[in-house]
């Protein structure tokens, strides 16, 4: 070991992983400020005269061990050291080393940062006040000289003004009673108060401290301003005491023999009238109630709506109390009158069918009055939307054709069909259909019966052929006309006309009724039976032989047979 260490590390002298690391000597700092706590806090928040070093120090170079037991480690050049680094800057009278020696303030046994830093650490025994004005020295002596002082008594709570410059101390602060003096006037002020009380203790309600005879009260900065009229009135006209305190403020209790209302609007006439001049009234109604006046409203008399006690009774805002006996509806229209009526005039309608309520009125309807359809009660009553509901009467169809009369019939007029046959079903109208009535066909209830759309269905009365040549009657006919028909055998039949049948007529060949389609047997015999000559001994099929042309006629190369 290099030497022995200081007495106030002797007992760690024997552990030396204490302050050492082995083969790590930046770790020695850290060891030390392990030890000194406070150090470490002061290096931590740069403070103190170690957490002010520009750069970060080792501890040895200022510190060195192991030089005895006596030996002085951390040594101080008074001459030298900059008490600036501390917490503590020497000033004033303070940083003159002939008038404070080090050893006035820093003594044996006391650390140097346990220094006290307060003026009454050290001043004590010169505090001429006793402790009575507290401890906080440099609130009133500066660092200077002691006997200096500058305190500014505007930075205390109660600021000194006018005549208050001029008093002396003594007179407020009693004693040297500094911490508890009144800062009320009547404390100091009670022998001058002429008014004996009655007007209490508030002195500078009406006095200031520039004189004490002359009053530069205010009204204005009272909690009642004088406006219009009260400017001009003697006080005493409403302080009937000598305390001006019990004076009202209210106006009913100067002007109730002036309520025209008799008390019926309360007794806050400040709602409505204006202080300039009675007869002025301030009062919006918008502005101060829930209910704005609009349209003839503005014009109405406040006795109109306002019939009984104002604050009392509570006056209606809803417009069937006061228009109940304009109501031609009756009560039918319910009580809601201004879902319909406005307030620029009683017979100007606000309601809008269109955008009110889910039934636009388009062509005739906007012409019509309400009660055209609103027969019963409106929000009680469910008005239909139907058209038959209100047009059963104009039905002459007599509900055959259904109830859903805007199929066919449009708003703008009743006799104005927007049906067409065309767009709306399955079956056009085409050729002498379009001529046609509509119950010429449709005969039964429209939506009930399916109406059929075969043509047998209305030309049965028509048929001349007596059903010989099926229903199909479209096969043949035009629907230009009943009488134009254009049938060619050869081409839309299997059957070809030609030689003897040509030019025969068409009940010759179908003699019998038919169902729908002709169907008819393309056989021979089926027309020749009563011609077969060989009583079918030829077979059916009487084309081998014979043709068209002539029955007698054979066919080339057909052979004789013998016959019976």
């Amino acid at each position: 070991m290099p030497g022995q260490v200081i007495e106030g590390h002797a007992k760690w002298e024997e552990t030396c992983t204490t302050c050492h690391k082995r083969f790590d000597k930046a770790a020695q700092t850290v060891l030390c400020l392990d030890c000194h706590k406070d150090v470490r806090k002061d290096v931590d928040r740069r403070q103190g005269f170690h957490g002010r070093f520009k750069e970060q120090r080792e501890c040895k170079e200022c510190h060195t061990e192991h030089k005895g037991r006596a030996e002085n480690i951390a040594p101080i050049n008074e001459q030298t050291f900059d008490h600036a680094q501390t917490d503590f800057a020497l000033r004033g009278a303070h940083a003159d080393a002939k008038k404070v020696e080090c050893k006035s303030c820093h003594k044996p046994k006391t650390k140097y940062r346990d220094t006290p830093s307060d003026c009454y650490g050290c001043h004590k025994k010169d505090d001429k006040h006793k402790g009575k004005v507290g401890s906080a020295c440099a609130d009133c002596h500066v660092e200077r000289n002691w006997k200096e002082i500058r305190f500014d008594h505007d930075k205390t709570r109660y600021k000194l003004r006018n005549k208050h410059v001029e008093v002396p101390c003594k007179d407020c602060h009693a004693n040297d009673r500094f911490k508890d003096t009144p800062m009320d006037c009547y404390s100091c002020h009670k022998k001058d108060d002429k008014h004996r009380g009655q007007e209490g203790m508030k002195c500078g309600e009406c006095h200031d401290d520039r004189s004490w005879k002359k009053t530069p009260f205010d009204h204005n900065k009272s909690r009642f301003p004088l406006m219009g009229k009260h400017a001009q009135v003697e006080c005493k006209k409403c302080h009937l005491t000598p305390a001006f305190k019990d004076a009202p403020m209210d106006c009913y209790s100067c002007h109730k023999k002036d309520d025209k209302h008799k008390g019926a609007y309360g007794a806050k006439c400040d709602t409505c009238h204006a202080e300039s001049d009675w007869k002025t009234i301030t009062f919006d109604h918008e502005l101060h109630t829930k209910y704005p006046l609009r349209g003839l409203h503005m014009t109405a008399k406040c006795e109109s709506c306002h019939k009984g006690n104002l604050y009392h009774d509570k006056t209606p805002v809803d417009c069937y109390a006061c228009h109940k006996k304009d109501d031609k509806h009756k009560g039918r229209f319910s009580e809601q009158c201004q879902r319909c009526h406005t307030e620029r005039g009683w017979t100007i309608p606000l309601f809008d069918h269109d955008r009110d309520t889910t039934y636009r009125l388009k062509g005739y309807h906007r012409r019509t009055k309400c009660d055209g359809c609103h027969t019963g009660v409106l929000y009680k009553d469910k008005t239909p939307t139907g058209c038959y509901a209100c047009h059963k009467k104009d039905d002459f169809h007599q509900s055959n054709f259904g109830e859903k009369c805007e199929t066919c019939h449009g708003e703008d007029n009743w006799k104005t069909i927007a049906f067409d046959h065309d767009r709306d079903t399955k079956y056009p109208l085409l050729g002498r259909h379009r001529a046609a009535i509509c119950i010429s066909c449709h005969t039964g209830v429209l939506y009930k019966d399916k109406t059929p759309t075969a043509c047998v269905a209305c030309h049965k009365k028509d048929d001349v052929h007596r059903r010989k040549l099926g229903t199909e009657c479209q096969d043949c006919h035009s629907l230009r006309d009943w009488k134009l028909w254009d049938f060619d055998h050869d081409t839309r039949t299997r059957f070809k006309l030609d030689g003897g049948h040509k030019g025969l007529g068409c009940y010759a060949c179908h003699t019998e009724r038919m169902e729908k389609k002709v169907r008819a047997s393309s056989a021979c015999v089926a027309c020749h039976k009563k011609d077969d000559k060989h009583e079918g001994t030829f077979g059916p099929q009487c084309d081998r032989c014979h043709d068209t042309t002539l029955w007698k006629t054979m066919k080339p190369g057909t052979s004789i047979f013998r016959s019976r």
